[in-house]
């Protein structure tokens, strides 16, 4: 149904968007007055003027025929990008039956992978499982991949699994091949961006963000690189000297780790430097209670109620939840939302994201906003409930800070109400400064406790986590910075015609070229094909956005750094910052501009500082 109305839909925005008397009327508007109200209806008509213009309403004959049509084929490879990685990815299975293949994986795991076994079977029964003695389903969704990639010791499987996930939606695929499909994409993209009178899309994409240019973006990025690159390099010689030492029988002679490696021996890194293992988190970490500990943070700081309502409306699974959000004051019902938080590899594309349900807009009555609250996290095996992964409630701490700032929005001009009308590159800010609440003490016990004894999370479990938030941090904030610059350099400078025709440089020797300054250390595969999956810029709203993710974590860790400053155990002070957050950066949405709403906050420009403090990069 999607894929059949699609381009209705595409065709419905695209004459709306090019109405010249819409854009004529919207350029005589004069809009008078300096209080909230008339910013958001500035920030509103400006933006659809912008919109207008990137549009095409400029454009008129041949060149309006052409830029339609091309905007008509994007939607369309899009999609059959985005399907193309889900149905690759449904497509590797791998079973194991040997035990010996999967000694001392955890529990959890082995779980996992017995319930996936299962569930292939005709008479598919949950309570026939034995997660010890299998058989093992593995696939390649992110749970099963992450732990195969974390846990197995049996290093040729790791490979096989690690080189079916790189490969998928490749040539290697054939019917599923997206490989043509991004070329085309980013030939697309450029073609319209110069009959827009652009140079490249980069440019296009920065007309509407925050960041002035392809240059500042860069400049960002070598600024954090020059910080993280010798952290990096330092971390993955601690790793690999630890498997040199620990097998030295299959690492004597390796230079570097294999990528499947890395992962499974940093893991056994940080086990032996903290003395804690994820496993051991696991319990800890339930589903009902992470939700509980999460909806007190909320209260905590920004002053309200959240409640589940069942049967109040309508879900598409049975894993989804819907909750209703009261003001704490006035217990008036302010907002709702939607919670969909486990993995289906069947029929649900992987990752996390917030979406909008219902916009506030005062313009069509509707003063309740809803949202869409989607995971991908460890689901329950057979009686036990979600145990999930330190990472998994990180990831459940994002997305809602996405659906306060669309749910807890004052504005009422419904085109900047919420996450509408903030700069792409800001609109991060509140999801990653949520995650900053997960290291925080009163939070963490407010939902770390055993699921089956209620035992609080041990005081030294605790410490260790704390101290385990920079382990890697070098890695990983390279690894950001090569997708962001990666992706700044397909959609700037790189010639998708010659690369195609095989005339010049390939999208994967663009990959390999962008890694060398950004992880020499890990060089992509010959066989890598990351970017025939890499749907944030091919099928999401990321195309030379990707940076936006470390441009608002400068901000978001500048955000948390002034509660810091308060002391993060002086209660009535973290309330009171708590609602000047709440007042300003999940108030305004885009009616007022995202660095004057920053100021607001901060009473400056934010500074990254406290980002490199926070990972330890200072």
């Amino acid at each position: 149904a999607y894929e059949e109305n699609q381009p209705k839909v595409v065709q419905s925005m695209t004459k709306f968007s090019q109405s010249k008397a819409l854009y004529d009327a919207l350029s005589a508007l004069e809009i008078v007055g300096g209080d909230f109200e008339a910013s958001q209806k500035k920030r509103a008509v400006d933006s659809s003027l912008r919109s207008m213009s990137l549009g095409g309403v400029g454009l008129e004959g041949e060149e309006k025929e052409k830029f339609n049509a091309m905007r008509m084929r994007l939607a369309e490879l899009s999609t059959t990008f985005s399907n193309n990685v889900l149905d690759a990815t449904k497509q590797f299975s791998l079973t194991i039956e040997d035990a010996t293949k999967i000694e001392g994986v955890p529990a959890s795991a082995k779980a996992l992978w017995a319930q996936a076994h299962i569930m292939t079977q005709e008479d598919a029964d949950p309570s026939k499982m034995d997660a010890e003695k299998g058989p093992w389903r593995i696939t390649l969704d992110m749970p099963s991949y992450i732990a195969v990639m974390s846990h197995l010791p049996d290093r040729e499987l790791r490979e096989q699994v690690y080189k079916a996930y790189i490969s998928r939606a490749s040539e290697k695929t054939e019917e599923k091949n997206n490989v043509p499909i991004v070329y085309e994409i980013l030939k697309i993209k450029r073609d319209m961006a110069k009959l827009l009178g652009f140079d490249n899309f980069a440019e296009q994409s920065l007309a509407s963000k925050m960041a002035p240019s392809v240059k500042d973006v860069a400049d960002l990025s070598d600024l954090i690189l020059e910080k993280a690159l010798p952290a990096a390099e330092k971390e993955l010689a601690e790793i690999t000297a630890l498997a040199k030492e620990s097998q030295p029988e299959i690492y004597a002679d390796v230079e570097k780790l294999m990528p499947w490696d890395s992962t499974y021996w940093s893991e056994r890194l940080k086990e032996s430097k903290f003395d804690l293992t994820e496993e051991e988190l696991r319990p800890y970490f339930a589903l009902p209670n992470v939700l509980e500990g999460l909806f007190g943070l909320c209260n905590r700081i920004f002053n309200i109620d959240i409640k589940e309502a069942v049967g109040d409306a309508e879900v598409w699974h049975p894993d989804v939840q819907f909750f209703n959000v009261y003001d704490s004051d006035s217990q008036k019902h302010i907002a709702s939302f939607y919670l969909d938080p486990y993995s289906r590899p069947e029929n649900k594309r992987g990752g996390a994201w917030m979406d909008v349900c219902v916009g506030k807009s005062e313009a069509v009555k509707r003063d309740v906003p809803v949202a869409y609250l989607t995971c991908n996290g460890s689901p329950p095996v057979g009686d036990t409930p979600s145990l999930m992964t330190f990472r998994e409630v990180e990831t459940l701490f994002h997305e809602t800070g996405h659906g306060l700032q669309h749910m807890l929005t004052t504005a009422s001009v419904g085109d900047v109400a919420g996450i509408n009308g903030v700069e792409w590159d800001a609109v991060e800010l509140p999801s990653q400064f949520m995650e900053n609440w997960c290291y925080d003490r009163p939070t963490v016990y407010g939902f770390a406790k055993h699921y089956e004894t209620g035992e609080p999370l041990p005081e030294e479990m605790f410490k260790k986590l704390c101290e385990q938030k920079t382990f890697n941090a070098g890695m990983m904030a390279c690894r950001q910075l090569l997708f962001g610059q990666l992706d700044m350099e397909l959609y700037s400078n790189y010639d998708p015609e010659a690369g195609e025709k095989g005339e010049g440089e390939s999208i994967f020797d663009c990959h390999k070229r962008i890694a060398s300054k950004f992880t020499p250390y890990s060089m992509p595969l010959e066989e890598d094909r990351f970017l025939c999956t890499f749907g944030h810029i091919f099928a999401g709203g990321y195309a030379a956005g990707y940076y936006s993710y470390k441009w608002a974590e400068v901000m978001s860790a500048d955000a948390f750094g002034a509660f810091e400053e308060v002391g993060l155990d002086n209660e009535e002070a973290v309330k009171e910052v708590g609602k000047k957050f709440r007042d300003t950066v999940l108030s305004l949405g885009g009616g007022v501009e995202p660095t004057e709403v920053f100021e607001q906050f901060r009473g400056r420009q934010p500074s990254p500082d406290a980002l490199l403090r926070h990972n330890g990069l200072n």
